[in-house]
C-alpha cells in the first residue's frame, strides 16, 4: 500500500501518521520526491482502513499494491535511484561501463587490462577472484589473492571494483570491494541475499538463467528488506531453445524493468552472447533500450585467456565500441 501525502503538510503531521502506521506493525518506506512525499507501507495492510486514510486531512490519495516486491517497485519510489559508488553515480540518466577480464589471472594481466579500459572510458573494474564453474576442473579463480590484486588494480588506476560472492563465509574478504556481484546461479540463494541485505555494500544483481523479471524483483526485494537498498540489476541473457548462441538477450526486461522499478538496470552482453563479435551489437542495442550501463568481459590476450575467453573482446575493441556507444546516447538524447 501507498500513501501520497498532499503538498504543504508539516513534518511533525507526516511524523505523527508514521507513528500511527507503526503502531499497527507497518513498516514505512518514505520516499521523498521534487513534488510528493509517498509513504510505502509494507507488511499485513489489511489493517489500515482506506476510506479512514482517505479521509484524512494530509493524504492526497491511497492505493493498493498487488505486486509482491514493494521497496522495488517504482509505485513506492517514482524517482530513479541513483547508486552512488566511491562519487561514481549510475542510473537517473547516468551511465557506466564495468569493464574488465572475466577473472583475475595475474598481477600483469589485471592492471594492463585496467589501465586501458579506464583510458578507453569505463569507470568501474570487474573481475572474477571467486569463478562458478560448469565443470568442476575448470579454472576457479585466485580467490583471496585475486581480490588483493583487484585491490591493487583500484589503487593504481583509481577505478572501484566490482566482483562476485559465492558464499556467505567469504563475506569478510569483500570489505574493500565497492560493488558485490551476485551472480545468475545465486540469484535465489535467500540467504546470501539475507546477509548482503544487512550490507551497505553496492549490490550487482545478475538475473538467472532461467528466471523471471518478478523473480528478479523478488531477489532485490530480499536485500532491501534488511534495509539495503543500493542495488544495481542485470540482464545477462536467459535460457531458451535457441543454441546458437550461449544464452538468450531478453533486451525487452531492460524497459520492463525500469517500468516496474525505480533501480538502476545494466546489461551484460558478454555472458548473453558468449561470443565476443556480438558483443558489440548487443550493446548498442542494450544502450538503445535504455540500460544505464554495460558490463563488458575485456582481455588483453582473448585467446589464452582462464576463462571464457571466446566472450572476451580486446581493450582496442572496447574502446571502439565505448566511442560507438558515446554516440547512441547522444541520438537517443536527442
Amino acid at each position: 500500500m501507498i500513501a501520497v501525502l498532499k503538498n504543504g503538510v508539516s513534518k511533525q503531521q507526516v511524523e505523527t501518521l508514521i507513528t500511527w502506521f507503526k503502531g499497527k506493525g507497518l513498516d514505512v518506506h518514505i520516499s521523498e520526491g521534487k513534488f510528493q512525499t509517498i509513504l510505502g507501507l509494507i507488511g499485513d495492510t489489511s489493517k489500515v482502513d482506506i476510506d479512514l486514510l482517505n479521509g484524512l486531512e494530509i493524504i492526497e490519495t491511497v492505493k493498493r499494491i498487488s505486486d509482491p516486491f514493494k521497496s522495488a517497485n517504482r509505485k513506492f519510489h517514482p524517482d530513479d535511484t541513483v547508486i552512488d559508488i566511491g562519487g561514481i553515480k549510475l542510473g537517473g540518466g547516468n551511465f557506466q561501463f564495468i569493464a574488465g577480464p572475466c577473472s583475475v589471472e595475474s598481477h600483469d594481466q589485471i592492471l594492463e587490462v585496467a589501465t586501458k579500459v579506464k583510458q578507453a572510458g569505463a569507470n568501474l573494474l570487474r573481475g572474477g577472484a571467486f569463478k562458478p564453474r560448469t565443470s568442476p576442473y575448470d579454472f576457479q579463480g585466485l580467490k583471496g589473492q585475486g581480490l588483493e590484486l583487484l585491490k591493487e588494480a583500484k589503487v593504481k588506476t583509481g577505478m572501484p571494483i566490482v566482483t562476485e560472492i559465492m558464499n556467505i563465509n567469504t563475506l569478510d574478504l569483500f570489505e574493500d570491494v565497492d560493488v558485490i556481484q551476485v551472480g545468475a546461479r545465486n540469484m535465489q540463494n535467500f540467504d546470501l541475499l539475507k546477509e548482503l541485505g544487512h550490507t551497505n555494500k553496492v549490490i550487482l544483481l545478475k538475473r538467472g538463467l532461467a528466471n523471471t523479471m518478478k523473480e528478479l524483483l523478488m531477489s532485490a526485494e530480499y536485500i532491501m528488506a534488511g534495509g539495503n537498498e543500493n542495488i544495481i540489476l542485470c540482464e545477462r541473457g536467459i535460457r531458451s531453445f535457441e543454441t546458437y548462441t550461449r544464452n538468450t538477450l531478453d533486451l525487452s526486461a531492460v524497459p520492463m524493468l525500469k517500468e516496474l522499478s525505480h533501480l538502476p538496470v545494466v546489461v551484460d552482453p558478454s555472458h548473453a552472447t558468449g561470443m565476443a563479435r556480438l558483443v558489440r551489437p548487443m550493446a548498442l542495442a542494450a544502450v538503445a533500450a535504455g540500460a544505464d550501463g554495460l558490463m563488458i568481459e575485456v582481455h588483453n590476450d582473448p585467446p589464452h585467456a582462464l576463462c571464457d575467453g571466446a566472450q572476451s573482446i580486446t581493450p582496442e575493441e572496447f574502446e571502439s565500441i565505448a566511442q560507438q556507444v558515446k554516440k547512441v546516447r547522444e541520438v537517443i538524447k536527442g
